[in-house]
């Protein structure tokens, strides 16, 4: 509908000329429909409008007699002058969103690289992950999440890197990037987090810190493992809908923070069986406030998990904490676990 917007407003201007006469002054108006153009068309489009501008008002110009005076002459080089600055700005637009899209396209490519699809089954275990950047049009940030299929268990993480842009971006791909190696070669939790731990305080040299929880499922057992890093405790719900939040045995400093001292994370276990849920999750969805400042109750919205589709019942939730905290306020992150019966 918009493309045909110029051609709309030279009609017009047209048939007002034609209806007023040469006295009202409407001539120069043409001019309008390449300025329209150059906001919603190409160059090329701009052009085109613009002479077949210049045609009309070159017509109209000899139909009213105005070349016998400067106010054809002024009509003609407004229409010029407008078609010229039009194609112009169409160039710059055009040129600007082919940018535009070339960087989309740069971040869905890091986005797959850095946060790559979780495998939807694991077993009797159904997993469901979603990623909302607080930055608008950005896909990415510091925010990170990792299921990874090993010879100890089902091995997770969740964790959010300290700092925004770029940097907390580079931070979150390399502890993902040492969490992959490490669940398939380490035989426990806590030295996934020494070797986590060893990567940020190298490349960080103290400047950020990773908080985030580990976790190692054993479904044969119903029970799961945590290694708690200065992070939100996880979720579990029960079979009769109960809500947990297992905390650990002894609140431990944030990756990357080891050299300050303090107990080192220590590994501990809960119950989780057949027919429960396991969120794990970053500090943008507990940290979210409403108009009042209050924080998201999670424990009381955990209900919205019990749609049967787990990306569904993930997404509800983070619709919810959307309109809870009237759109985004920080980068969170959600994991999913389900414990499937039979």
């Amino acid at each position: 509908m918009l493309s045909w917007l110029p051609i709309v407003v030279m009609a017009v201007v047209a048939a007002m000329d034609l209806t007023a006469g040469p006295q009202a002054g409407f001539l120069p108006l043409v001019s309008l429909g390449p300025a329209f153009a150059g906001l919603i068309g190409t160059w090329r489009r701009t052009v085109l409008i613009g002479c077949a501008a210049l045609l009309l008002c070159a017509g109209l110009g000899v139909y009213d007699g105005l070349f016998d005076t400067r106010r054809g002459y002024t009509a003609m080089a407004s229409v010029a002058g407008v078609t010229l600055a039009g194609a112009l700005a169409a160039s710059t637009r055009m040129r600007r969103e082919a940018e535009l899209a070339s960087v989309r396209s740069i971040a869905e490519v890091a986005q797959r690289v850095l946060q790559r699809p979780v495998p939807r089954r694991v077993g009797r275990l159904q997993v469901a992950a979603s990623y909302a950047s607080a930055v608008a049009e950005s896909r990415i940030g510091g925010d990170l999440y990792e299921v990874v299929v090993s010879p100890y268990g089902v091995r997770v993480i969740v964790g959010d890197v300290q700092g925004k842009g770029l940097a907390a971006v580079e931070t979150a791909a390399l502890v993902l990037g040492v969490f992959r190696e490490a669940a398939h070669d380490e035989p426990g939790l806590t030295a996934i987090a020494a070797r986590l731990e060893r990567t940020v305080a190298r490349d960080a040299g103290g400047e950020k810190f990773v908080t985030a929880v580990l976790a190692e499922i054993h479904t044969e057992e119903n029970s799961v493992a945590f290694l708690n890093c200065g992070h939100p405790a996880p979720m579990i719900i029960r079979a009769d809908r109960s809500v947990d939040f297992p905390p650990p045995p002894a609140y431990a400093l944030p990756i990357g923070m080891g050299t300050l001292g303090g107990d080192p994370p220590r590994p501990y276990r809960a119950d989780f069986s057949p027919g429960e849920q396991l969120l794990l999750y970053t500090d943008g969805v507990t940290e979210a406030r409403d108009a009042e400042g209050a924080f998201y109750p999670l424990e009381e919205r955990a209900g919205l998990l019990d749609i049967s589709d787990a990306d569904a019942a993930l997404e509800a939730l983070r619709t919810d904490i959307v309109r809870y905290a009237r759109g985004p306020q920080d980068d969170a992150a959600m994991l999913l676990l389900r414990y499937r019966r039979g």
